[in-house]
């Protein structure tokens, strides 16, 4: 999946950049709950996701009660 391909918006996701999204979606992930469950350590190691990202997640996050596993 190219990134051209990928929608600029995926699920109840923030809005992100397309190779964050892209990598998300290659990984089955679409929700925050899925995201959430996930560390700051994985999301940082698929290819396409920054730190940005990782704040822009974390924040999104927190404002529905969720946290980042460990």
């Amino acid at each position: 999946m190219s990134t051209s391909d990928v929608p600029a918006q995926v699920g109840d996701l923030p809005p992100l950049g397309r190779p964050a999204n892209s990598a998300l979606l290659q990984a089955g992930i679409t929700s925050l709950a899925a995201v959430a469950s996930l560390g700051r350590r994985e999301l940082l190691a698929m290819h396409g996701i920054g730190p940005k990202a990782v704040r822009i997640l974390e924040a999104a996050a927190a404002e529905r009660g969720l946290t980042f596993a460990a």
